[in-house]
């Protein structure tokens, strides 16, 4: 559970509006992390999204503190939703996701993040391609921004789990 994490950030893979799933009782990961963290998050994410003045654009991502959440912030990314086969630009998107939260996380002093898989529930992303590119742009910012932040890739599926200690082996 995400949620429970004792890091410096969580990602969230939010919708476009940024204000958390309306579903009552869906259990998305957006609608989690918004019904735990509190009404605060969502009053905050509506005044970011209020001063932006349109929705957040896919593979961008915003920062906002965590609340009641024992983590300090969260991050919420908007991902690519797929809705036939899966193109070029999907995984692009995709890359801009973690890109962007690690840009955010290094900003402000991220010591430690847990990424969900993004896009991959609701948004139907491919679960292997998005953990290959979860991994590769990971690392690649990592190595290449020498940041030293510890990424934590959570996973609510056996088979993301799979995945990932397949590629991390």
């Amino acid at each position: 559970d995400i949620t429970t994490l004792r890091c410096d950030a969580i990602v969230n893979a939010a919708n476009s509006a940024l204000l958390g799933c309306w579903q009552p009782c869906h259990s998305c990961i957006d609608n989690i992390i918004h019904s735990l963290s509190g009404v605060e998050l969502r009053i905050k994410c509506s005044q970011i999204m209020e001063a932006q003045g349109h929705e957040e654009e896919t593979g961008n991502a915003k920062i906002t503190p965590a609340y009641n959440l024992p983590c300090k912030y969260v991050l919420h990314t908007v991902g690519p939703i797929i809705l036939g086969p899966l193109r070029r630009t999907d995984c692009d998107l995709l890359a801009g996701c973690y890109r962007s939260c690690l840009e955010l996380a290094a900003e402000n002093g991220v010591q430690s993040i847990a990424f969900c898989c993004i896009s991959t529930g609701e948004f139907h992303f491919p679960q292997e391609q998005a953990a290959q590119i979860a991994v590769k742009t990971v690392s690649s910012f990592l190595r290449t921004q020498q940041a030293d932040i510890r990424v934590i890739f959570n996973v609510f599926k056996d088979e993301d789990l799979r995945i990932y200690q397949r590629l991390l082996a």
